[in-house]
Order: C-alpha cells, then structure tokens, then sequence
C-alpha cells in the first residue's frame, strides 16, 4: 500500500505536468493541447526512503515535426547513381534520356550495333565507343568516332559497319531507341567501363576480321568479342 508521502508526491507530479499543458493551451486558444504543444513533459518516478522524497523532475523534452511519408521514404532511400543501374527493370523505370549531338551519336551507334544484345552487351559497345573517344588514336569526340571514315565514299572505309551500308538511318523500333538512348546517358555521365578492359575494337561472333588475329581479346560480352590494339 502507498505511503501518504508516496501519493502526495505522485500528486505534486501529476499537477506540475497539469499546469505545464495548461499554460501551453492558453498561449495557443486551443484545447486540443495534444496535437499543439511541441513540448511535452516527462517525469521520472517518485521514490521514497526514509520518509523523504527523494527523487522528483520534471524533464523538458523538445519533439521532432512529425514527417511524412514521402519524407522518411526519400530520406531512408540511398541515392541511385550511375553505377547502381545493372538490370533492365532499373532502365525502364528511368524517364526518356536526353541531350546534346554527342548523346545522339551514341544513340545511333548503340541502335545500329546493339540493341539486339543484352543489357550489359550495349554497355560493352558503348565502352569501345568511348574508349576511342579518349584514345590519341581516333578523333576526340563521340561524332568524330563513330563518322570515321564515313566521308570516304568507300563501302568498307567506316569505322561502324551501319555508316557505310547505304541505307538511312530510321528509327523502326521506337522502344529499343528511348532503350538504348537511356544507355547512352548512363555511359556519358561516367559508369565505370569495366566490361571490355579498355577494349577499342570489336566484331561480332559471326565474322572474323584479320586484326582479331593480331590486337589482344580483353573480354567476350554477349555475341561480340572485343580487344585492344
């Protein structure tokens, strides 16, 4: 049973706290003091010993704004970059891709020589691409490489295979486009090109070309096998 010192205190507590909330719904005109007060009171437990009391606050304790949940969602979720996007789900739930002529000549180069391989295959091209890109070896910039040899009037004088075939270049398979074009943007925003080892030259399963013989195979992704010089 509860000694009188013991409800006293217990009653001291209770009416502090009372007071506390009070005060706040006054300065507030709102009755509805649970959802207004920012600050609540915490109170740790009275105990008695030797008929004093011995132990007896009344702690201020700040709260935090409640956040939604699109707010602790965006927080808890890790930033997404470059090198996370690995599958093809993540690609389709990336919005269309955009940008200036070199994000369009990567785009066409990777429709034409690969948007029938796998994901990681058209990552693969994409790296020989930008390889030559960075190389003294070929012109410095995306257009520069993938035109090369374009100019010459000669059938087998391109550099891509697709430049020289005589035909237009169209678009028929619009899904594989805004694919590859995503693509395009991962590999010109800086994914890390591991895939090919620093290949600069490629050819497909079905062909053997002379230089094959000659450059160092680096690696073998998808239907195409790449080396570099």
């Amino acid at each position: 049973m509860k000694t009188m010192i013991e409800r006293i205190a217990q009653g001291i507590v209770i009416s502090l706290t009372g007071i506390v909330i009070g005060s706040f719904a006054a300065a507030d005109g709102n009755s509805d003091t649970s959802r207004n007060v920012s600050t609540h009171m915490v109170y740790q437990n009275v105990t008695v010993e030797n008929g004093n009391i011995v132990r007896l606050a009344a702690l201020g304790k700040k709260t935090s704004p409640k956040r939604t949940f699109w707010q602790v969602l965006l927080n808890k979720k890790p930033e997404v970059t470059v090198q996370d996007i690995t599958t093809m789900s993540q690609i389709n739930a990336l919005p269309h891709a955009e940008g200036n002529d070199e994000w369009r000549c990567l785009t066409e180069a990777l429709y034409f020589e690969a948007r029938g391989e796998n994901l990681e295959g058209q990552f693969a091209v994409a790296e020989v691409i930008l390889n030559r890109r960075d190389s003294k070896k070929f012109p410095s910039t995306v257009c520069g490489v993938i035109g090369q040899g374009s100019k010459s009037g000669k059938k087998h004088a391109c550099q891509f295979s697709y430049k020289c075939d005589g035909y237009a270049e169209v678009y028929s398979e619009k899904n594989a486009h805004i694919q590859v074009g995503k693509v395009a943007r991962i590999m010109l925003d800086g994914k890390t090109r591991e895939l090919t080892k620093g290949a600069t030259f490629y050819h497909t399963g079905a062909v053997s070309p002379r230089w094959s013989r000659k450059f160092e195979r680096t690696a073998k992704v998808g239907r195409h096998f790449f080396y570099k010089a």
